[in-house]
């Protein structure tokens, strides 16, 4: 499925902000996890990830630190801050609102008119 952009792009901060919370991590792990999570479906770029993660950190909501691998391979990691967990709570309950209004409209199959 081709999932458009204005979809992915509404669901990035939340899911972003998901994965750093169960942990700190860099770009490729973090396009790999979306990639997981989403069983194949939604495929994140370089071009996508960094520019959210950037507003992310202007925002206050997560912060960058340099890490160097066992390998000796030196990588930028993201972790969630404070501000990060209380937006993520508030992504959380707005995009529930969101799901749950998709499902009872498609569960009931049609959508009643007034008049």
């Amino acid at each position: 499925m081709n999932v458009s952009k204005e979809l992915i792009a509404a669901s990035a901060t939340p899911l972003l902000l998901a994965i750093l919370k169960a942990g700190d991590s860099y770009g490729y792990a973090i396009i790999k996890r979306v990639k997981e999570m989403s069983n194949n479906e939604l495929i994140w770029s370089e071009g996508m990830l960094y520019p959210v993660l950037h507003r992310l950190e202007e925002q206050g909501l997560i912060e960058s630190y340099w890490y160097k691998s066992e390998a000796g391979r030196q990588r930028k990691y993201y972790r969630i801050k404070e501000r990060g967990l209380q937006e993520l709570e508030i992504q959380r309950k707005q995009w529930e609102v969101v799901v749950a209004a998709l499902a009872k409209t498609w569960s009931e199959g049609t959508i009643h008119k007034e008049g």
